[in-house]
């Protein structure tokens, strides 16, 4: 018997691309699928910066609600998304292989006011880590909210007196729209599991467990693993900047992860390597080296986050 796959999505061109192409490798497979689009509340309310709106999950739960309520099969989420705990009857169906896990500032005009740090100057995002990681950095840069998806903040960028806005690289360059006046921030570390797809379905239903499973690259599985098990020991929220990374080079996997106050004043960083075959609680025993190099710093910054 044949069963078309109502592969859920929500309604951005960028969550669009992620599913179909999920659905054309589900294709490749031999299965039948279909896009269903779901509207999420992170589309919907596009003027509270995320941190404010103190809830993880504001992109994933109306997929989540549509899955329990079988009104779709399997849902596709970019993974950083995804909150570290999945709602009860949700399982991780597949990882996609990783493309860019790199932020990048998209400038307005021009990028030379990066060669002087100590002036004064105005870059937008909603994201509370690229602000801490950035304030860092540029301490007397200013930090303006930016809202939507990627189309509607290109064109605010645009729009704006702003000198420049940053992005992940890959939701700009899975759509084709990364402009030219761009580059990349090799200096910030990504959110956990940045550039990734994760695809989920109901946990007891075999048929679409097995029919995701062709999908998942196991490379790419550990590491995001490694890293969201750091975001999980520290508790960290979406209103927490936690940074995390970890990618394989021969059999090993290396691992960088950091912490910071949403002002930027204080950081926290760690590094840790381990071979691929014992690499599975990485990402717990750095989150413990952290916390004892930071302690009750940390655990203020992550209490004050998740209020």
């Amino acid at each position: 018997m044949t069963h078309s796959i109502r592969v859920g999505t929500r309604e951005s061109q960028l969550a669009v691309w992620q599913a179909d192409a999920v659905r054309q490798q589900l294709a490749a497979h031999g299965y039948e699928s279909q896009l269903c689009f779901i509207k999420s509340e992170g589309d919907i309310d596009l003027q509270t910066p995320l941190y404010a709106m103190g809830v993880q999950g504001i992109f994933t739960r109306s997929l989540d609600m549509a899955l329990l309520n079988n009104k779709i099969d399997i849902a596709v989420h970019s993974m950083k998304d995804v909150p570290v705990a999945l709602a009860r009857g949700i399982a991780q169906a597949a990882v996609l292989p990783r493309a860019s896990y790199r932020d990048i500032l998209v400038f307005r005009e021009s990028a030379a006011f990066l060669d002087h740090p100590g002036d004064t100057a105005v870059i937008a995002t909603s994201s509370i880590r690229r602000k801490a990681q950035w304030l860092h950095r540029y301490p007397k840069h200013r930090i303006e909210n930016l809202r939507g998806n990627v189309n509607t903040r290109l064109h605010k960028v645009g729009n704006s007196s702003w000198q420049g806005a940053i992005f992940a690289a890959a939701g700009l360059e899975r759509i084709g729209l990364r402009p030219d006046k761009s580059l990349d921030l090799d200096w910030m570390l990504p959110a956990p599991a940045q550039g990734a797809i994760m695809v989920v379905c109901r946990e007891d239903e075999r048929f679409f467990v097995d029919a995701c499973a062709h999908l998942n690259d196991p490379v790419t599985a550990l590491c995001t693993k490694i890293e969201r098990d750091f975001l999980s020991a520290l508790l960290g929220g979406c209103s927490t900047p936690i940074s995390a990374y970890a990618h394989a080079e021969e059999g090993v996997i290396q691992f960088a992860g950091n912490v910071f106050s949403p002002d930027g004043v204080h950081q926290f960083e760690c590094n840790q390597v381990a071979a691929a075959t014992a690499a599975t609680e990485l990402g717990k025993e750095a989150a413990r080296e952290i916390m004892a190099a930071g302690g009750h710093i940390i655990e203020s910054i992550v209490r004050d986050g998740n209020n």
